[in-house]
């Protein structure tokens, strides 16, 4: 069973080098155990360190500038699409909730993914 993830779950890129706290904008409201629920529309992160992607093209720069020795550079994600599946059956604030089993495409090639979520019990009526 996968766990919700919430305002601060740590995730992880197969392209950065170190791992970012997770951002919640799309929800204010619905809470977990008194953080903020996510949903796949959570799609933000400031920076997973440093870049080795070479479909990054500051990294193909840096890179070739090297004579073809991988040069990493500072990772500036491009996500565009929401988490991929989600949870479709639970809704916050009308968008699918975010799970820890989701991923997330950067187009510079990287699969964006949760490496720790805070635990969550939620109870149901």
């Amino acid at each position: 069973m996968s766990n919700p993830m919430v305002m601060t779950a740590m995730c992880n890129c197969t392209f950065g080098m170190t791992p970012c706290p997770l951002t919640v904008s799309s929800n204010q409201t619905v809470m977990m155990s008194k953080m903020v629920a996510a949903t796949i529309m959570d799609n933000k992160f400031p920076t997973f360190g440093m870049c080795t992607s070479l479909a990054n093209p500051t990294v193909a720069a840096a890179t070739a500038a090297a004579l073809g020795v991988l040069t990493p550079m500072p990772c500036v994600p491009m996500t565009t699409a929401p988490w991929v599946p989600g949870a479709p059956t639970v809704m916050v604030n009308k968008k699918p909730l975010l799970n820890n089993s989701s991923k997330l495409m950067c187009m510079w090639g990287g699969i964006i993914q949760a490496m720790m979520t805070p635990a969550v019990t939620v109870k149901t009526p």
